[in-house]
């Protein structure tokens, strides 16, 4: 399977069936245009916008093995290239995708259940990252294990992915997941809403300078300077059109990982492309209360560079994540 087939059948009125009467239409599924692309429907991987949709077909294998296909643009308005490769943090978003697309279309969770993530990882081979004349085209890989079920319904399973281009190893990763039915998410989170439906959200506060954590942009910028070193409040700007694609009632994980790529970066005081960012989430991270954010260099080891990020909220730990990066001058 490639990532230009179109495998989703089309309904064609007006088509009339072998066992109709013979004067009333009927509706049928007919492939159309099945040289096509198009990306798997947003509904499916909890996105909004269509342009923020990474996955173009699914293929199941068996029950524990799935092939998925990718395609990531060359440039991105948020993912940017790094040294002429591609983000790992687009890897990241990728594989978060896969389980959730995999959990509703072929674990039959229905539209609408919220998923907990509790880890995400991801590791890159920035040789097969580069950014060529063409979108990179992708095969996934993806074995779920550890499924749990209650009743016939998903709880929740981990997978394992693998990201080829043309044939070659370019990622791997992986995390778990939680399902969450609308009734226990509604008790879990009650008194996060205001009145009119939308969740409170702390005042904005103003970006470290972007180049210190590899942006250029400041609208881009997930940190917010305290005056000590390594350390910063995390900056939630609920308007941003990826970080934000859609309204929620705490931070993303990709939120997150994205504060530990830029906290890892202004420790280093360089940027370069990670090779891997493993990420833990402890506790779900409120939008109206600051969250700090620690940085801390570890012991450089096997050519790599490594820092170990935290965050805090009030004083609960609620997120952890080591990124690792080949070592620089």
């Amino acid at each position: 399977m490639s990532a230009s087939t179109f495998r989703v059948a089309q309904p064609v009125s007006g088509v009339r069936s072998g066992e109709s009467d013979g004067t009333t239409p009927v509706c049928v599924f007919v492939p159309r245009f099945p040289s096509l692309t198009t990306t798997v429907p947003k509904e499916l991987v909890h996105r909004a916008s269509v342009c923020e949709v990474m996955l173009t077909d699914w293929a199941r294998v068996d029950d524990e093995h799935y092939t998925l296909a990718a395609q990531w643009p060359r440039g991105h308005s948020f993912f940017m290239n790094v040294d002429g490769c591609h983000d790992p943090l687009i890897a990241a978003e990728t594989i978060r995708q896969a389980g959730i697309l995999l959990a509703h279309a072929e674990f039959g969770v229905p539209l609408g259940h919220h998923f907990l993530v509790s880890d995400l990882s991801v590791h890159v081979d920035p040789e097969h990252l580069r950014v060529e004349r063409t979108p990179a085209t992708l095969e996934l890989q993806v074995t779920c294990s550890e499924v749990k079920r209650r009743g016939g319904s998903l709880l929740g399973f981990r997978i394992s992915v693998e990201i080829r281009r043309e044939g070659r190893l370019a990622a791997t990763g992986g995390g778990s997941l939680t399902c969450i039915t609308p009734r226990v998410y509604q008790r879990l989170r009650a008194g996060r809403l205001r009145e009119d439906g939308m969740p409170q959200v702390i005042q904005l506060t103003a970006p470290e300078a972007p180049q210190v954590v590899g942006r250029t942009s400041p609208t881009d910028v997930v940190l917010s300077p305290i005056g000590e070193a390594n350390r910063w409040q995390l900056r939630v700007d609920t308007r941003h059109p990826v970080l934000f694609d859609h309204m929620v009632d705490h931070v993303p994980g990709m939120v997150l990982m994205e504060a530990a790529r830029q906290a890892a970066t202004a420790t280093l005081g360089r940027t370069a492309v990670p090779s891997d960012i493993v990420s833990e989430f402890t506790r779900y991270v409120e939008l109206d209360a600051p969250c700090l954010v620690r940085a801390q260099r570890l012991p450089a080891s096997g050519g790599k560079e490594s820092v170990l990020v935290t965050a805090h909220q009030g004083d609960e730990p609620v997120f952890r994540c080591t990124v690792r990066l080949p070592a620089g001058g």
